[in-house]
């Protein structure tokens, strides 16, 4: 291994990390929403321009550059990115996330290149930035999802007694958006401004359940719903839901008890290779790299890899149960 094309590879990567940090922040400094914010109320205060009357459903902009968001509509199936990156509850929109995902396969093009590596390990240093940070932002996208149904039955409870004292149902959502727990407080909170904005009760509660990936959350979607046109005890409907989700809770934190050997194998079996493949790569690098100079080796290696992702994936649908 050449350790000066190594640490060459390693100071590009630094110093274009660098570079695009300095720069997204002076961006953010002079052309960010913020500052673009400020300036549109400063003009409006002056008088330079007044305030149009725009629409009660607002169309999500993929980016604060025009041009830049006219090409992302054009791109099929952009608006499921638009979704997950709203579902992980990061203020980011798609052009940030395409900008970022490009600079990524750069930097790592660059370095892969400065190292003058094989063309297997130049496709996995191209795929292991953009997947570390794809997997983080799912990491995100459950770990808000968790937090959210574990909250889910006491905000319906809250809802149920708010009922009970004469409340209406959007003035439960008001409650819950003032006196709940992050994250289903700003949740329901923008649920009721939407329909205090005059948006129909129907399309907000639709509106929630594209911002939060949950089946839970849907369940009360659904049972809000049918209430609503066929009529019912809403507050009964709501106590029992709650009492439905907290049994679904307490059986899927059994099976994850339960499972939790299971998925340790899984984990120490998918990481082995890979760390003894390391391990050598630094004790005896001569011995590892055949793995990607001979033909042979390379065709092994891919047989190996695919061999892997299936036995994951088998052992993840062994210890992933429905509840």
């Amino acid at each position: 291994m050449n350790w000066n094309l190594l640490s060459f590879g390693l100071l590009v990567f630094l110093g274009v990390v660098l570079l695009m940090v300095g720069m997204e922040g002076l961006w953010s400094v002079y052309w960010g929403i913020h500052a673009t914010s400020i300036r549109h109320r400063l003009r409006v205060l002056t008088g330079e321009m007044s305030i149009d009357t725009q629409s009660l459903i607002k169309a999500r902009r993929l980016s604060d550059v025009r041009w830049f968001n006219a090409v992302l509509l054009r791109i099929p199936r952009i608006a499921d990115v638009d979704t997950f990156l709203t579902q992980s509850g990061l203020q980011m929109r798609v052009g940030g996330f395409v900008i970022r995902l490009g600079l990524m396969l750069a930097v790592a093009l660059a370095g892969a290149t400065a190292s003058n590596i094989s063309r297997p390990l130049l496709s996995a240093c191209l795929l292991l930035p953009p997947g570390v940070w794809l997997l983080y932002l799912q990491h995100m996208r459950r770990k808000r999802v968790f937090l959210i149904e574990a909250q889910l039955p006491d905000t319906l409870d809250l809802m149920a007694r708010a009922m009970q004292a004469g409340h209406a149902f959007s003035s439960a959502l008001l409650i819950v958006g003032s006196e709940g727990s992050a994250p289903i407080r700003t949740e329901f909170q923008l649920t009721f401004d939407e329909i205090n904005f005059g948006i129909s009760t129907e399309t907000a509660l639709h509106h929630l359940t594209q911002r939060v990936a949950s089946r839970d959350l849907r369940f009360f979607v659904v049972a809000v719903l049918i209430q609503l046109e066929t009529g019912g005890n809403l507050t009964e409907i709501l106590k029992s839901l709650a009492a439905l989700i907290r049994d679904r809770q307490r059986i899927a934190g059994t099976v994850r008890v339960l499972s939790a050997e299971g998925r340790l194998s899984a984990w120490i079996l998918g990481l082995l290779p890979f760390v003894l493949a390391a391990i050598l790569s630094v004790v005896n690098p001569a011995f590892i790299s055949t793995l990607w100079t001979d033909p042979l080796g390379i065709r092994l290696l891919q047989v190996s890899l695919t061999l892997m992702a299936f036995g994951v994936w088998w052992m993840w649908r062994m210890v992933h149960v429905e509840i």
